[in-house]
Order: structure tokens, then sequence, then C-alpha cells
């Protein structure tokens, strides 16, 4: 429970939560986490639209696969690479849309992403004009997903 107390916390200012009883955070493999709210693509990328502007970052699973964060490049367009001490992996957005703002923390701190990859762990924002996210799977189908 204070695990998920600290996530809800966490999460908050980011808006993925509006406090711990809505906060529902979906266990997978027993070490990875499925945040609600986000859309999620099969290579493990997820995305939170707001408005006009989509967030994305790659999901706790991932990270835990991937190991030890230790290089990020940043997208310029929208895809880019994470490198760990296993292996590097393109990471590509589950939507298209225009980079505005790439987390220019993980040049200094890439494993970030390893520690919060649903908050300050994201890797780009974008602008898109297409919101539809329906080839994407829900944190729900998501966690089936990652469960085997």
């Amino acid at each position: 429970k204070w695990a998920f107390r600290q996530l809800a916390q966490t999460l908050r200012p980011f808006g993925l939560t509006s406090g711990f009883q809505s906060l529902q955070v979906l266990g997978s493999r027993g070490f990875s986490a499925v945040a609600e709210g986000l859309h999620y693509q099969k290579s493990h990328e997820w995305v939170k639209i707001e408005g006009d502007i989509a967030t994305v970052g790659i999901s706790d699973h991932a990270q835990a696969e991937l190991g030890d964060v230790v290089y990020v490049e940043l997208p310029e367009t929208f895809s880019g690479v994470v490198e760990s001490v296993k292996a590097a992996s393109d990471v590509y957005s589950p939507i298209e849309g225009e980079v505005t703002e790439v987390n220019t923390v993980l040049s200094d701190s890439p494993a970030t992403i390893n520690g919060e990859p649903y908050t300050t762990g994201w890797l780009m924002k974008m602008k898109v004009s297409n919101k539809d996210v329906s080839h994407l799977m829900d944190s729900a189908a998501y966690k089936k997903e990652t469960a085997h």
C-alpha cells in the first residue's frame, strides 16, 4: 500500500490521478506497473493526450526489461533511442505530431526513466491534430499484453 500511496502522490501533479482512491495501478509480472488513463503500444510506449498536446514515454514494463538506462537520444521527430546496460531500443511515438518539447532532464539523468517512467521520465511532448487512439491499448489491455 505504501508504494501505491507514494506513486499516487508522485502522479497527482501530472494530472494522472485526482487522489489515491482514484489511482488504479495494475501490476504486471510482479515488478512493473501500468498507469490508468494512458494509452499503450505493443512496443511499450505510452501516450497521454491533454488538449492538443501528447506526452510520450516508455512504460514501466519497458524500462524493467531494458534494465538501467544509461543514455537517451532525445527525438527531433517522433522517434528516439533509449540505451541501457542490456540493449538499445528505438522508441516511436504512438501517434503522429510535431515535437514541441523534449525532456532535457534525461540528457543528464537518463535513469529518471527507470525510477519514474510515467511522470518525470517522459520523452517528448508533441502537438497533435489527430487524437485518435483507437489503435492503442488501454491500461487493462496493456496489463494483459505484458502479463505473459
